[in-house]
């Protein structure tokens, strides 16, 4: 993995997409931290919650379109980056450097990245929700992320932690109109 600042605090910021001080992401992320938990428990409790808990938009056949942390939080579905921007914004509340990271599998798939202090390094967690193929799971000895990649199919692992979210995927989702399957064909390619 590359990252994209060697600033930690970089990787705690608010901002409109990862809205960490609404409080309803604030009541979640304290209600989620496991009492005397230690940060990797912290970590699996809000990716279990995100994973599980937040239905995807395509398994769920839902005509919603999220974007922002709290609006993925209160309307509980969500694309893969929309999950990875709640993910982000209820463990960058708890004080855990959170970023994003892309892979393309036929379209742009979203991720997040967290750094372990206490390990000193960073993993990457795939909050997509084990659907349709999907086999994501929270381990620290090595990435059990959604989906296999295939080079031969052109499929990519952009090795990039960014700080934000990509600009690609904010513009999309902001423009998309919610209806029946209302991502097919505008989602985006690269970060």
């Amino acid at each position: 993995m590359k990252i994209e600042s060697e600033r930690l605090e970089d990787y705690l910021a608010a901002d409109a997409i990862i809205d960490h001080h609404h409080p309803l992401i604030r009541e979640t992320a304290d209600r989620l931290s496991p009492t005397g938990g230690t940060e990797v428990d912290v970590i699996r409790s809000m990716f279990h919650f995100v994973r599980d808990d937040i239905a995807h938009t395509v398994d769920a056949a839902d005509s919603r379109v999220t974007l922002m942390a709290s609006e993925v939080l209160r309307e509980r579905v969500g694309l893969c980056y929309a999950k990875a921007h709640l993910l982000a914004a209820l463990l960058r509340g708890q004080g855990i450097p959170t970023g994003f990271c892309y892979q393309r599998i036929g379209v742009l798939h979203g991720l997040n990245a967290v750094y372990l202090a206490g390990l000193d390094r960073w993993i990457r967690l795939d909050p997509r929700g084990n659907k349709n193929g999907a086999d994501a799971h929270f381990c620290l000895e090595g990435e059990r992320l959604a989906w296999t990649l295939d080079p031969a199919r052109g499929e990519i692992d952009f090795p990039t932690v960014y700080t934000a979210p990509s600009s690609a995927v904010v513009e999309t989702l902001s423009s998309a109109k919610p209806g029946s399957a209302w991502y097919e064909g505008i989602l985006p390619h690269a970060p």
